[in-house]
């Protein structure tokens, strides 16, 4: 923000985001009435259907269909009302003058996917939830500072804040109302049968799910929002990335998206005329990411020494075939707060090996270094299937071997990887790609804050275990500065910190291959969104 005063505070200006009126944008005109099916190819498989509960990004093409927030974000950055009639401001009356107190109006007449109503009593429970220490939520992270919740009536309600938050308005655009009556009488979150047969507002609704192989949405007929065009959408679960590929080219598949097409197949997929590559930029950072908790990792030293010995530039041209961004932050570049002048990684093999010698880690049995007991010795994991991560395991054993170094690789299909593997911190390192700021707003306390170890906090994203005291300090500075210059020195000083501390090893941030048939209309990236299924109820078929 422009200056520290409140006035005229609003989403848009909270956040760097423009109108917060703007529709969604669409393709040539739909047809009238619904119309066949999109069968949508996954490399990994949806398995966690409520989406308050912890989960990864393949599970929200799910969520995104089925459930709606208060607002969503636009691809060019807006806030657009969804169950909100508006994005709450000082003009329109929704926010204090301080920032502190919220009026939120809801559209009327919206109905739950089994014919009941939705309220404010939803958007309360929903809240209330993630208040909840015994719910295992995806991230507390501002609705912790919520007080004095207050149903008005079955259209407005009205909160107060303990602090001024300003990432909240982008964290309220990525949560998820669910409905109070699914969880009456329930005790046991975790067993709830909502999250194995969920129940939302969204533009289709749960059809049905054959573990391993496709999970099944119908449209909505009483959608409140424009479409769906189709009568059903079917996530169809294909785990090997050179088949899922196949399979689209041969029309088995009509869109591949998220974690889809590799960069050595794109030139196969552009010159098949019945398909469209589409290659969009997206806030993902590809990086090896340390588990920060292990004993061979907790000297900053050892993982500085792993990144200079990391044939980066090889890496991201040979492997990837440079079509991505190669970058030192977790930020991605288009993000307001992204700091472009990070010390700029440089391969030095001796450069790595003087650094362990100086920090008393020996060559031992085996050539393999050692300190207190501690052999620099551990496994490296990734999605089974995805082959160029897998390509890059092989070399990167091979780079550190020389620097007296043991990597062993252990990969997973994706529900035991990004299962209680991932999210407890089991791992030793992981190829991961993984989205740090929440709907385009910088704070990333979920990633970063020593108090979001879900291994020792239950819930947040730190499973790197990640520990700084001074970023401890920076993050919630950062969140309830209303300067937003200000704002922007603290994440540089962040994004400082972490460069030099290499809790992960970034690698790049990565251009998303993915691709629909021809006659397949109104997919639309969303680098704001962790998966470009976020806009299916205006997909449709040409023809």
């Amino acid at each position: 923000m422009p200056r520290r005063g409140l006035m005229g505070l609003s989403a848009a200006a909270l956040i760097g985001l423009g109108s917060a009126t703007a529709a969604r944008a669409q393709t040539p005109r739909p047809p009238q009435g619904r119309k066949g099916q999109i069968v949508v190819g996954l490399s990994q498989e949806p398995t966690r259907f409520n989406p308050l509960m912890a989960r990864i990004e393949t599970d929200e093409a799910v969520h995104l269909n089925m459930f709606n927030a208060l607002w969503y974000v636009a691809p060019n950055g807006d806030l657009v009302p969804d169950l909100a009639t508006e994005v709450p401001s000082v003009q329109n009356g929704g926010l204090s003058g301080d920032g502190l107190s919220w009026r939120i109006k809801l559209k009327p007449g919206v109905q739950w996917h089994d014919g009941k109503p939705f309220t404010a009593e939803d958007v309360k429970f929903t809240l209330g939830l993630l208040r909840n220490k015994e719910f295992p939520a995806m991230s507390r992270s501002g609705h912790d500072l919520v007080r004095d919740i207050t149903v008005v009536s079955p259209t407005e309600l009205t909160w107060k804040m303990e602090r001024f938050y300003a990432p909240y308005f982008s964290i309220l655009s990525w949560m998820m109302i669910v409905p109070k009556h699914a969880f009456d009488g329930i005790t046991d979150f975790r067993t709830a049968p909502f999250n194995s047969a969920p129940i939302g507002t969204g533009a289709f609704k749960w059809g049905e799910r054959r573990p391993g192989d496709y999970i099944r949405v119908d449209a909505n007929p009483n959608y409140h929002g424009t479409g769906p065009y189709v009568e059903r959408v079917i996530f169809k679960y294909v785990p090997d990335l050179t088949v899922l590929k196949t399979q689209f080219i041969a029309g088995a598949v009509d869109a591949v998206v998220g974690t889809g097409i590799t960069p050595d197949n794109f030139d196969e997929v552009r010159a098949t005329r019945s398909v469209k590559l589409i290659i969009s930029p997206t806030a993902y950072l590809t990086s090896v990411t340390l588990n920060n908790g292990q004993p061979q990792f907790r000297e900053k030293e050892v993982r500085q020494a792993l990144y200079m010995a990391m044939d980066k530039a090889t890496i991201n041209r040979d492997l990837f075939y440079d079509s991505n961004f190669a970058t030192e932050s977790y930020l991605p570049a288009e993000n307001w707060a992204y700091k472009p002048d990070l010390p700029v990684h440089k391969y030095d093999v001796k450069g790595a090996m003087a650094l362990l010698d100086k920090a008393g880690w020996k060559p031992g049995r085996g050539g393999i270094r050692e300190k207190g007991g501690v052999r620099l010795s551990f496994s490296i994991s990734t999605v089974t299937g995805s082959h160029l991560r897998e390509q890059m395991q092989q070399f990167l054993q091979q780079s550190w071997l020389p620097l007296g170094v043991e990597m062993s690789i252990k990969n997973f299909p994706a529900a035991v990887m990004w299962g209680d593997f991932w999210r407890f911190s089991q791992f030793d390192s992981t190829i991961v790609g993984a989205i740090y700021p929440v709907a385009g707003d910088p704070d990333v306390s979920d990633r970063l804050g020593s108090w979001a170890i879900p291994a020792k906090a239950g819930s947040g994203a730190n499973q790197m275990q990640y520990t700084s005291a001074e970023v401890d300090k920076l993050l919630p500075q950062a969140a309830a500065m209303l300067d937003r210059a200000e704002r922007k020195k603290a994440y540089a000083r962040v994004q400082e910190l972490v460069r030099d501390d290499l809790p992960f090893l970034p690698l790049h941030q990565t251009n998303m291959g993915e691709g629909t048939k021809a006659n397949l209309l109104g997919f639309e990236p969303n680098v704001n969104y962790r998966h470009n299924c976020w806009n299916m109820s205006a997909w449709y078929w040409a023809s």
